[in-house]
């Protein structure tokens, strides 16, 4: 049975008029937190649901919506109690992959493909809930309007349950009068109410109601029963690209505060890894809280699905690769791996005389067994214990069941003792899981992390934007004061000048490290028009806008990015406040500070400094010939020999000129570099004009001209002329 609890009439009504009212955009704190509920009945004590995530329907890759016919032949044999599809429904790009709109081919794409799942996989479409990823929100100015197509198409919009967090209860009614207990899912939508088009829209972005609402939610149903309540929280974003609420608030510490078993994700995408997780753990003086956060890998890709199954409070799960039809797949319940041990408050449930394992196949299944070994005895054999089916009275269960006695499986390691299930089909065919070390008492084995895991999945990237940004904005700020405050202190020592020029005139190996970096600095900064001009220009980064470009639709209004995130027009000519989309902007801003605005200063400098040495030789030199094909002849010898002997065909003039741009190697060095850096920052001014759009990108000097005139006008400027 399923039940929706409504808002408010007056809610519903300025629900309805909000679009209205704020014309063709939502002010971020008018976000939504509503909540729809949802109870469904079950037999039993073991609850499994299976999740997909980042499923990216696209109209130029139709093989992903087809594939997701297995899923729904999958589907019969699984019977889960739920179907949650956690974000990224589609792909919102071109073919290119260079820009991103909302294809409402896509979402009536989706909606087919799940009547199919339905038909064909024999769920209530009423067990199925879904959620927006970043990718469902690219260029959708507002919730509600024509481009939020999730609204149309979604199963959640369907069955009217349109709200940001759900809340969804499976409460089991035991046979055997042991108490009712109750199993929620809460399902959380952070993407932005604004939604920023590609790249810039990267993260879950909570509002401090929203995670208050999920607090008050996650402790409702514990106040309305009597029975522990075991809960597992679902969302697109995990929590390492998860902002804080304006007010610092965030989700792990309402989690862990909870009880919450497990939070379910996706986003991050299997290239980076098939599975990532995290433990998080909050200790107090007398208490210590704790959950699970499990990511799961694309359906895109690598057509990942997952089985998570709760019994009786413990919580475990396997990723399946559905790239052709289900194979006959093995869950053991209980005891669950030590490695990735969850229950609910483990310290208050007895020890369990139990095997559970849920068996999904096409087949009929014949025998089921299971092994104990003993890791410190070379893996020998401990006990055989065959399982039988479970009986139900309501519809098939495929769940398996044995007795044993816990108490010869005590240990004080939690890897002792490891647990594999054989299990025989009426076709003869073998199957086996894997081997998994398990603990009666509880006990955790938590494995060590690999480096991509910690980066991706436990570094706080938000406070990691913060780190990166303002140590480079340091950096610079220091790179450009410093120098020119130690040349103010010395221009007039002439023990500097007399110093410079004998280091100059000594060999070349007794010339220390320091004298470079010092010769540098100093030299870098004596044209004060250059350094003046580099100033204002970081100064115009830091607080000024960097480009404008249609940020939320392709023909939509233009948009200003600034380093703190985006202003958005209204349509009374104010603005929004520029924080829209921050931290995601740093896949914009990070790329620029340290690949162009940091470079084109170091090369600024190194021109000059350049410049500065060959005009201290040149004074030096005694005679020279004056002499025209003499000069070029022996200025072309500094050239390599291609370039010389074309250098002397040229015209006199021309001859020159090249020989003064060009200069020493040193000065060639520096050239090769600039066009290195010229060609970086061209790149990605390029991704810029594709994503936000050519001509107001194209047409925002701070960002695409600015680095290309600095180098163009030193290299121009430092060109050594003849006296």
């Amino acid at each position: 049975m399923t039940f929706e609890l409504p808002l408010p009439l007056h809610a519903l009504i300025f629900l309805a008029l909000l679009p209205q009212l704020c014309s063709s955009w939502l002010p971020a704190d008018e976000d939504d937190a509503s909540v729809s509920r949802s109870v469904f009945s079950m037999d039993g004590d073991v609850a499994w649901v299976v999740q997909v995530s980042d499923l990216h329907i696209s109209t130029y890759c139709p093989e992903r919506a087809a594939d997701l016919a297995l899923l729904g032949t999958a589907l019969r044999a699984i019977r889960p109690h739920l179907l949650l599809v956690t974000g990224d429904i589609t792909d919102a790009k071109n073919q290119q992959r260079t820009t991103s709109r909302q294809d409402e081919y896509e979402w009536v794409t989706y909606k087919r493909t799940i009547d199919a799942i339905v038909g064909r996989g024999g769920i209530d479409k009423t067990r199925i809930f879904d959620i927006r990823g970043n990718h469902d929100t690219y260029g959708v100015p507002y919730r509600g309007g024509k481009l939020d197509f999730f609204s149309t198409y979604s199963v959640n919009s369907q069955l009217k349950r349109l709200s940001t967090i759900s809340s969804i209860l499976l409460q089991v009614r035991l046979i055997l009068h042991q108490g009712d207990r109750s199993y929620q899912f809460l399902g959380i939508d952070d993407t932005m109410s604004v939604g920023i088009r590609f790249p810039a829209n990267l993260f879950g972005h909570p509002t401090d109601k929203r995670i208050e609402v999920v607090d008050s939610e996650l402790q409702y149903w514990t106040n309305h029963s009597n029975a522990p309540v075991m809960k597992v929280v679902f969302g697109h974003f995990p929590m390492s690209f998860t902002t804080s609420s304006k007010k610092g608030q965030r989700y792990e510490s309402v989690f862990t505060r909870q009880s919450v078993s497990a939070y379910l994700c996706g986003h991050l995408h299997a290239k980076v890894s098939k599975q990532l997780w995290r433990y998080h753990e909050m200790r107090t003086t007398d208490h210590k809280s704790s959950f699970w956060e499990w990511e799961l890998g694309d359906w895109k890709d690598s057509r990942l699905m997952r089985i998570l199954a709760i019994d009786g409070g413990a919580v475990s799960f396997i990723d399946l690769t559905l790239k052709q039809a289900l194979q006959t797949s093995i869950l053991v319940t209980y005891p669950i791996d030590s490695r990735s041990m969850n229950m609910l408050e483990p310290e208050k449930w007895p020890m369990r005389n139990d095997i559970n394992v849920l068996v999904f196949s096409h087949q009929v299944i014949c025998n089921v067994s299971a092994r104990v070994f003993d890791s410190h005895s070379d893996f020998k054999v401990v006990e055989e214990i065959p399982l039988q089916l479970v009986a139900s009275s309501s519809a098939h269960i495929p769940l398996f069941h044995a007795k044993w006695n816990a108490e010869n499986y005590k240990s004080p390691s939690p890897t002792r003792y490891w647990l594999q299930v054989f299990v025989l089909d009426s076709h003869a065919v073998m199957i086996s899981s894997e081997q998994r070390p398990f603990s009666v008492e509880g006990k955790m084995a938590i494995p060590r992390r690999p480096w991509l895991n910690y980066l991706v999945f436990e570094v706080q990237w938000e406070d990691m934007y913060q780190a990166l940004l303002w140590s480079n904005i340091a950096f610079t700020i220091v790179l450009l004061f410093t120098p020119k405050l130690l040349y103010r202190f010395v221009r007039r020592s002439s023990s500097y000048q007399r110093w410079a020029v004998s280091v100059l005139s000594s060999p070349i190996q007794q010339r220390k490290a320091y004298f470079w970096l010092i010769w540098f600095l100093m030299e870098g900064t004596r044209s004060k028009p250059f350094w003046l001009s580099l100033v204002i220009y970081v100064l115009w980064l830091i607080e000024m806008p960097w480009f404008w470009g249609c940020a939320t639709s392709e023909n939509g209004e233009i948009a200003q990015m600034y380093l703190s995130g985006w202003s958005m027009p209204f349509n009374d000519g104010g603005l929004t406040g520029n924080k829209l989309g921050n931290p995601d902007v740093l896949v914009i801003t990070l790329p620029f500070l340290y690949l162009v605005l940091v470079p084109v200063i170091v090369l600024i400098y190194g021109l000059f400094a350049e410049k500065a040495i060959a005009h201290l030789r040149h004074s030096r030199r005694i005679e020279y010939s004056t002499d025209s094909a003499t000069t070029r002849a022996e200025s072309a010898c500094l050239l390599p020999v291609v370039p010389r002997v074309l250098l002397m065909k040229l015209p006199d003039m021309m001859a020159s000129m090249m020989i003064q741009f060009c200069g020493s190697w040193t000065r060639r060095a520096l050239l090769l570099a600039c066009l290195v850096t010229a060609t970086i920052h061209l790149k990605l001014c390029s991704k810029l004009m594709s994503a936000y759009g050519t001509v107001p990108v194209a047409f925002s000097p701070p960002l695409t001209w600015m680095p290309l005139l600095f180098l163009g006008a030193a290299a121009y400027c430092t060109m050594l002329h003849p006296d």
